[in-house]
């Protein structure tokens, strides 16, 4: 009887300590309970980082936001493989980037439709087998962020059917669009496309047997992905075994930045085709074009590039087997490659075996993988340009600079009080992203090898969108190292934290620029300060990688210097952000086409580049 009295005593003091514990935790946690994400965060960073400077406000507003319930929820999901059965729940809960699955497909009409305003529909087997009529797509996914819509065997087997598509996807974000078997063995009709993909950021689009064994379809692609940054558009199998097909494509890629084209099997043995590209690839910057086996086998075929890859900034082309073993094809290329940065043009197999056709270039730009037709009866060269001079120092300056924007890049002179500077659009265009807690990104795959596991998880199709986005962050983390570089791709804030630690020791600050107040106008550079006393130092510098949660690609940076600046408002001075700027002191490692050099005016080793930390980039150094 004594020891239970002396129990009862005690209960009540154990739990005011635990209630205390608890309530201390939670303030050092900013209100967060101890045991959910970014109390775990917290504690984290007060056990691994040395120092009495500012906490981990950044890392704390991207943490999961997850409760400590769903976080173990979900971690035993993960653990026993079976988070793709509640993969939108977890998407939704921990702020990820998901693409929704489609819904049942729209397939059964019987009049004309007019679809305005729509999106994220599914229009498998839709207008098969229409006879006549037509459909038109007008504002359909219009500004959306994850639009994903399928086409699969649209128009199948139609008889003169037109299909309309105007603005179609413009301004949206990561879009997916799928045209598997579109209009395949549809006799005549027309595919419009104005406007496609206009001003999209990472399009993914895919045209796979487009056409095929179509009887005198006719496919416009009017201004299509203009304007786009970093996406690819894939076209297989497009118009094969087609019979007096024209193909147009005007303004296509037109001012887009780091797109990818793949033309593979297009107008493969077909009959009659007249393809037109029409200022295709103009004004673009390092654009990617692979023609694989393109008009292979065809008869009585024309197909002309009118200012293809025009004023285009380096790039690469590729034309594999182009026209091999056709009859009577027409080729004309009229000025091609023009580019104020030289790229790179790949012609194998051109034309190889095919019997009474033609090949024209017309003012063609430099290119060192051609030689074997300048000698031959059957290619016609004018102007063709067999030496580099179309070199970037022969070009003007402000077609030079086009692709680089005012203020990306700047001398470390200017890092000074008083000077006038563009400041570029330094904002983050990247879809809203969470980490993922270290109790759920350690149990789940991360490495090529684990593909198809990372593919059922986030519900991703063979060549979708978001198969695409996995492989691209996968390749560039397995990729090895620079010279000198220290590299690793980082799924938490604690495994961020880690590495930073690992290079710079335990005393580190991280820094951001406040906000993007100033951006793509002229800014007043005020106060300056010089990270460990203006010293060259080192620094880990982590940039956002696309992927379903939030991903850095973290890599140690040597010898730079770091600083700290107020930037003010050039007509009332007031202070409107504090940026970060980090100088390279030792450029002699990059490419000689960096665009730090188009901006600058100099070459690798000849100058350091200065450049601003962009919004939700990060620098780390030792603290001062």
């Amino acid at each position: 009887m004594p020891q239970h009295r002396e129990l009862c005593l005690v209960t009540p003091l154990s739990l005011f300590f635990i209630l205390f514990s608890l309530n201390v935790a939670t303030a050092i946690a900013g209100d967060q309970n101890p045991f959910s994400p970014k109390g775990y965060l917290t504690r984290y960073w007060n056990k691994e980082v040395r120092n009495d400077a500012v906490g981990p406000t950044f890392l704390l507003s991207k943490a999961s936001p997850l409760n400590a319930v769903q976080s173990a929820s979900f971690a035993k999901l993960a653990s026993e493989n079976a988070l793709q059965t509640k993969l939108p729940e977890f998407c939704s809960a921990a702020k990820l980037l998901c693409f929704p699955d489609l819904g049942d497909s729209l397939e059964k009409h019987v009049k004309d439709a007019s679809f305005t305003g729509y999106s994220g529909r599914n229009f498998t087997n839709y207008g098969t087998d229409r006879l006549a009529g037509a459909d038109s797509f007008k504002n359909y996914s219009l500004g959306e962020n994850l639009p994903v819509d399928s086409f699969r065997r649209y128009s199948r087997d139609s008889v003169n059917h037109k299909d309309k598509f105007n603005n179609y996807a413009a301004d949206g974000n990561v879009i997916d669009q799928s045209f598997n078997s579109y209009a395949a063995g549809a006799t005549s009709g027309t595919g419009d496309f104005k406007r496609y993909a206009d001003s999209t950021n990472v399009p993914n689009l895919r045209f796979t047997s487009y056409s095929d064994d179509s009887n005198g379809r006719a496919q416009s692609f009017t201004a299509y992905s203009e304007n786009a940054n970093a996406g690819q558009q894939s076209f297989t199998s497009y118009a094969k075994h087609g019979n007096g097909a024209p193909n147009e494509f005007t303004g296509y890629g037109t001012s887009s930045n780091v797109a990818a084209s793949d033309f593979t099997g297009y107008s493969e043995s077909g009959n009659g085709i007249n393809d037109t590209f029409t200022n295709y690839g103009n004004d673009e910057n390092n654009p990617t074009e692979r023609f694989k086996s393109y008009g292979d086998g065809g008869n009585a075929g024309s197909e002309k590039f009118s200012n293809y890859r025009d004023k285009a900034n380096v790039g690469e082309s590729s034309f594999q087997s182009y026209g091999k073993n056709s009859n009577s094809d027409k080729v004309s290329f009229v000025n091609y490659g023009k580019s104020f940065n030289n790229g790179s043009e790949s012609f194998t197999g051109y034309g190889k075996g095919s019997q009474g056709g033609s090949v024209g270039f017309k003012i063609y730009g430099f290119n060192n993988t051609f030689k074997d037709y300048k000698d031959k009866k059957s290619a016609k060269f004018t102007e063709y340009v067999a030496d580099e001079k179309t070199s970037l120092a022969s070009a003007s300056g402000s077609l030079a600079k086009r692709w680089v924007e005012p203020g990306k890049f700047f001398r470390e002179s200017m890092l000074k009080k008083g000077t006038v500077m563009p400041f570029p659009d330094i904002k983050d265009k990247m879809p809203e992203r969470s980490f993922l807690p270290r109790t759920i990104s350690s149990k789940l795959p991360f490495a090529t090898a684990k593909l198809s596991e990372l593919k059922r998880i986030f519900h991703a199709e063979d060549n979708s969108t978001m198969e695409k986005i996995i492989t691209d962050a996968l390749q560039e983390c397995e990729r090895a190292p620079s010279k000198g570089e220290t590299k690793r791709c980082v799924a938490s804030a604690e495994d961020m934290i880690d590495f930073a630690t690992s290079v710079l020791g335990r005393n580190v600050v991280v820094r951001t620029t406040d906000n993007v107040s100033g951006a793509k106008g002229d800014i007043v550079v005020g106060s300056v300060k010089g990270i460990n006393g203006g010293k060259v130092t080192q620094s880990v510098s982590c940039h956002q990688s696309l992927f379903p949660y939030l991903l850095y690609y973290c890599h140690s940076v040597p010898k730079v210097r770091v600083y700290e600046a107020d930037l003010l408002d050039p007509t009332s001075k007031a202070k409107i952000n504090h940026g970060v700027a980090i100088c390279h002191l030792d450029t002699s490692a990059w490419s000689p086409t960096h665009g730090s050099f188009a901006a600058l005016g100099s070459g690798p080793g000849r100058i350091e580049v200065c450049h601003w930390i962009f919004q939700n980039d990060l620098t780390w150094t030792i603290a001062d």
